[in-house]
């Protein structure tokens, strides 16, 4: 076995050592010694380009729900805009008979193009039909608006 050696510190060259060193080697962009952590800069077109990805997907998801929402309001406009054209034609038409609130009626149109209320169902009809074509089966709602619960084949 061969000898350790003694390390002679009168030897040393402090001021040659301290060039090597920093003074502060937390803030080096490099590792200071050799077995420390490599360092890489960040490439900030990347961070940009994932956060502006991440950005357009959120609002993307955004759009569509609001999409979603827009065109549920629309078809609730349609249903309502259908409601008051066919509460027109009800009450244009022929009733001989005074409709109780929550009770279900159907709304026929003549060959002569008029309209009547019944309180007669489509397929309760015998041979002879009274009317043209079915229009709507509708309900009285409380406040004397009306409900289409099915609609027929006419045209309003």
């Amino acid at each position: 076995m061969s000898k350790k050696q003694k390390i002679d510190v009168d030897k040393i060259d402090l001021d040659r050592m301290k060039e090597m060193t920093a003074e502060n080697p937390g803030l080096l962009p490099y590792a200071h010694t050799s077995g420390g952590a490599i360092i890489r800069p960040e490439d900030k077109g990347k961070i940009t380009g994932r956060a502006v990805s991440a950005m357009h997907s959120q609002t993307d998801m955004q759009m569509a729900q609001i999409y979603k929402q827009m065109q549920l309001l629309a078809d609730q406009a349609k249903l309502i805009q259908k409601r008051v054209e066919v509460s027109e034609r009800i009450y244009q038409a022929s009733i001989s008979f005074e409709p109780l609130i929550n009770h279900i009626y159907y709304l026929y149109e003549k060959e002569e193009g008029t309209d009547f209320l019944s309180m007669i169902a489509p397929e309760e009809w015998g041979r002879k039909k009274g009317f043209a074509s079915f229009v709507a089966e509708i309900k009285l709602l409380a406040d004397h608006t009306w409900e289409i619960l099915r609609e027929g084949s006419s045209k309003p």
